[in-house]
């Protein structure tokens, strides 16, 4: 289970990319979303404040929570209590920059992991060609006239002598 620090990984992201590339939270949370789904995970996505109005861009994620502190609270407030109630912490894996937040994460034995360090992670993960079975040839073009008839004849649908 991953817990993210969500601004805190943006800004990150954002440092590591070239300046035209501007990455939006919703594209952030698609990509890790992606991940969670590559590596059969599930996690929460933290962001200060309220977000958007309409919070539909955060829809249809995989297996990715989005959640978005209030006007009254912090992200990291919220990443320390999801924390603190968290049954099995050594399961847990914390994303985050933020010294408290990593210090929250560690006082419980949970993982503390850098944004950037994630990140390349992910984007590790996401690189890689997913494996697909190959397929015969045969199933897609069909078999040669050749082979069609030899195994007309292995099953006795053409007598030898017939040609």
């Amino acid at each position: 289970m991953l817990i993210i620090d969500g601004y805190n990984l943006l800004h990150a992201v954002r440092g590591i990319l070239e300046q035209q590339a501007e990455i939006t939270d919703d594209q952030l949370c698609r990509i890790i979303g992606q991940y969670l789904y590559r590596k059969k995970g599930k996690g929460s996505i933290i962001f200060d404040g309220t977000g958007p109005k309409d919070k539909s861009v955060f829809d249809n994620l995989f297996n990715l929570e989005v959640v978005f502190s209030g006007t009254n609270c912090e992200a990291d407030d919220v990443i320390e209590k999801l924390i603190q109630k968290n049954t099995a912490p050594r399961s847990l894996t914390v994303v985050s920059s933020d010294r408290r937040v990593k210090q929250a994460a560690e006082k419980k034995r949970a993982a503390a992991v850098d944004c950037v360090e994630f990140w390349m992670e992910v984007l590790t993960e996401i690189e890689k060609k997913q494996k697909r079975p190959v397929e015969p040839r045969e199933k897609f073009i069909g078999l040669t006239e050749a082979e069609t008839e030899y195994w007309l004849r292995v099953f006795g649908f053409i007598l030898s002598c017939d040609k």
